[in-house]
């Protein structure tokens, strides 16, 4: 049967692949089928066509599968932030587990690796300690939302349709953040819509307000209020400080990054203290950090620590062992682990968070954890004695060649790889293969409702 772009058909999804999309098969053909779960059958559109597959979206569903559950959230479906709402959490759990060992099997030729059940998340809503609402000056338009006069179009504060980058959803609520973060949003929302100065065009780059960034301290229940703008406006912007703290006994960090930069990110060029205090405190396990507005923290807490658990348990350290941690980040994995080893270095190219790390030892009494700032194939050549026991864990990308090269130079008796990408996982312990086998690979499930997962892998020296 003929596939053409535009073409409404039906199909039975067979399978989920990674990224989140359902797969039907038509004559051996794939199609690639949005918002989608296996054993639907559902009546399709077909809005891409390609020489070896498809992309559709689905118009209706014929039949739902067992496996698939009303999503609660409003803006399920044309929201960027989780796509797998409508999907059994146990379910996705599943999934995840699978989309690991695929991965470790079809990209790094690694087969019969133990793969343990994914470790779930303590909370399936309300637990991103982190959220970034972006504004827009024009609103992009729910399908029930279309030729309604009464919505304002011209301003818009959320989060970003899928695939697009000026694409703005206007959103009253996430359940991915406590509820008081939503209660936050909508009084910034107001704030700024009644201000009398623009949202950021992010086509035009004209405008003032550019993203509303909010963080949330789980074990204090404490928040942090990061207003970026695109240039400094304090008798604008002071008000709306000074009233969520005042109304909000939780906020007790209201800041203002300023940035005139194009690029969507909300990091600004300089930062200006508002009101309360310049940064947050949160604890995971016995261990306190200090988080500011711009600094790297795992975004879901009550995750990080089950993660951390994973990494302890595979280190199997004894309190003699030197260990080495690449991409150590602000210095947490090294700082959990601190308890349990003779030494740790810690290697990263980013000075800030090297600072932030050495911060984070010195307000943890942790004084057996040194950092080296550089990149990581030149700086780990400076080591005055090798590792025993090797912490890594990359960015999406994963490791450089001229990394493993280093790595597999260094020889430690113990690598333990901690990944969000099990491609990049793959390929990179296919790479380390030749020295280290694959003892078991854990995958931990980070960011409920989305296909996100990380997974952290135990090797040995053959």
């Amino acid at each position: 049967m003929p596939i053409k772009k535009g073409q409404d058909i039906e199909l039975a999804i067979t399978d989920l692949a990674f990224g989140g999309r359902g797969i039907a098969k038509v004559d051996g053909f794939t199609v690639f089928v949005d918002q989608a779960v296996p054993e639907d059958r559902v009546m399709a559109r077909i809005y891409k066509r390609k020489k070896s597959y498809a992309e559709a979206r689905v118009v209706s569903l014929i039949s739902p599968s067992p496996y698939r559950i009303d999503p609660p959230c409003p803006y399920n479906g044309w929201c960027g932030g989780c796509k797998w709402q409508f999907l059994d959490y146990e379910k996705q759990l599943e999934y995840k587990r699978r989309h690991v060992s695929e991965s470790l099997a079809h990209i790094g030729g690694l087969k019969d690796v133990p793969i343990p059940a994914t470790r779930a998340s303590d909370r399936v809503f309300h637990y991103r300690n982190k959220m970034e609402f972006s504004c827009a000056d024009r609103r992009w338009l729910l399908p029930e939302e279309m030729g309604d006069p009464a919505i304002d179009v011209s301003f818009a504060l959320g989060l970003h349709v899928p695939g697009t980058y000026h694409k703005v959803l206007d959103i009253d609520r996430c359940l991915l953040q406590p509820e008081t973060g939503n209660l936050i949003l909508n009084d910034a929302k107001r704030y700024m819509k009644n201000s009398g100065l623009p949202a950021y065009g992010l086509k035009t780059h004209e405008g003032f307000w550019r993203f509303l960034m909010l963080r949330h301290s789980v074990a204090y229940d404490q928040w942090l209020v990061n207003i970026v703008t695109a240039s400094e406006a304090l008798p604008s912007v002071q008000p709306l400080a000074e009233a969520l703290i005042e109304k909000y006994p939780g906020v007790v960090s209201v800041v203002n990054n300023i940035t005139a930069r194009k690029s969507g990110v909300a990091t600004g060029e300089y930062e200006v203290p508002l009101a309360g205090e310049v940064c947050l405190k949160e604890r995971i396990g016995p261990f306190e950090f200090e988080v500011s507005a711009n600094s790297f923290f795992q975004t879901n807490t009550r995750g990080a620590e089950i993660l951390y658990q994973t990494v302890k348990r595979y280190a199997d350290l004894s309190g003699v062992e030197t260990v080495l941690d690449l991409y150590s980040g602000t210095g947490t994995i090294p700082i959990w682990l601190s308890d349990a080893a003779k030494s740790i270095i810690g290697i990263e190219i980013v000075s800030g968070a090297v600072l932030d790390a050495e911060k984070n030892c010195r307000y943890n009494g942790v004084t057996n954890c040194t950092f080296l700032t550089g990149d990581i194939s030149q700086r780990i050549s400076d080591l005055k004695k090798s590792p025993e026991v090797m912490i890594i864990d990359p960015p999406r990308p994963g490791m450089h060649k001229d990394v493993v090269k280093k790595v597999l130079e260094i020889r430690p008796a113990r690598i333990v790889y901690v990944s969000c990408n099990p491609a990049t996982l793959a390929r990179d312990l296919e790479m380390l293969s030749e020295n280290y086998g694959v003892v078991e690979v854990q995958p931990v499930d980070m960011f409920p409702h989305t296909f996100h997962i990380e997974a952290v892998a135990k090797l040995e020296k053959r």
